[in-house]
């Protein structure tokens, strides 16, 4: 073989690898992201539908101005039920940050110590979780423990337990994932056992009725609850997953259920301070952070604070697919409603 036909080959091949390349390119992924932008927050609202989400729902709060509430779609999509900026949502990880607030609070009541072990606090699961003697507190807040995420474990989603006890039988007795503190990896069981603590250590049935005395009530934030038992499922939006036809609202998650009103007020006190008791926010900003999104299926939501603008931005979808595509686009529309508010700034 020649130089000339080495040439022409490696051509070739170059031209085959770019071809292959476009061809798995995200071109709905891009059309959204490069899409001119346009004037008001409803339009780019209404514009999410051409993305085939069935509903979504928008929460600004930007200082010194009134709160603005946006949405388009379904509530309900069997029924024909348009999207109610006031319905209430499956929030899922955002939950998260109310979580680790409790965890705050508690620390600085001398109620629970950021520095005592898994052990300490669960001794009948020294022998079922790796290093519980090394997993502090503080590393399950963090995602810093190791323990494995039991969300991971196959099939979770198709049946997933019907208990927190069952959720957490599905990592026992695995190795860690790492060492303790040697790496951070995202692992809801870090919370599942988070909220057992808070239930131990107030004696309360469940973590959120302190979630409730502690954090909720303080705010007088009354659309926000631990379950669906506690709800009337008509205002909650149905969730949607592609390919299948059911609702998913019915499915008990252990996700905490709000409005985005009340997610976007505890976020906008969460980060402006006026939240934390004397020597909590010193605590908290040493364990976690300010923002979260949520994902679980049917239900995808951001809730973020953009310093900038001074604007709370709370975005919830009621549509999810396994790849993560919904996901990319829902990440897209919310920085472009972030843009629309900046650029109105």
């Amino acid at each position: 073989m020649n130089k000339k036909q080495i040439t022409l080959i490696t051509r070739i091949i170059l031209f085959l690898g770019t071809a292959i390349s476009m061809f798995f390119v995200p071109w709905p992924l891009i059309k959204a992201w490069i899409k001119p932008l346009p004037d008001t927050v409803q339009e780019q609202v209404d514009d999410a539908l051409h993305h085939e989400f069935d509903g979504i729902i928008v929460y600004v709060d930007k200082a010194n101005e009134p709160p603005a509430f946006y949405a388009a779609g379904w509530h309900n999509r069997a029924d024909k039920i348009p999207a109610d900026p006031n319905a209430l949502f499956k929030i899922a990880s955002i939950s998260k940050l109310y979580n680790a607030l409790a965890v705050t609070r508690l620390v600085c009541d001398k109620r629970l110590s950021l520095d005592k072990t898994l052990a300490d606090y669960f001794p009948e699961l020294v022998d079922r979780i790796e290093y519980a003697d090394k997993i502090t507190l503080r590393m399950m807040v963090q995602h810093r423990s190791g323990i494995p995420n039991f969300t991971d474990t196959p099939a979770f989603w198709i049946d997933p337990p019907e208990s927190s006890e069952a959720a957490l039988e599905l990592i026992l007795d695995s190795p860690a994932d790492f060492v303790p503190n040697k790496k951070y990896q995202y692992s809801n069981t870090n919370y599942l056992l988070i909220a057992e603590l808070i239930k131990k250590v107030t004696g309360y049935d469940s973590e959120f009725q302190y979630i409730k005395e502690a954090i909720l009530m303080p705010l007088d934030l009354n659309n926000t609850y631990g379950s669906l038992s506690e709800i009337n499922l008509d205002s909650l939006m149905s969730g949607y997953y592609v390919g299948v036809e059911k609702d998913l609202k019915t499915d008990e998650n252990g996700s905490i259920i709000a409005t985005a009103e009340d997610v976007g007020i505890f976020l906008r006190a969460l980060n402006d301070g006026s939240l934390f008791e004397e020597g909590e926010q010193e605590v908290y900003s040493s364990i976690y952070k300010y923002n979260h999104t949520g994902l679980i299926p049917g239900y995808q939501s951001i809730a973020k604070y953009h310093k900038d603008i001074d604007a709370v931005v709370i975005q919830f979808i009621n549509t999810t697919d396994f790849e993560g595509y919904t996901w990319s686009l829902s990440e897209i529309i919310y920085n472009r409603i972030v843009k629309i508010l900046s650029r109105q700034k």
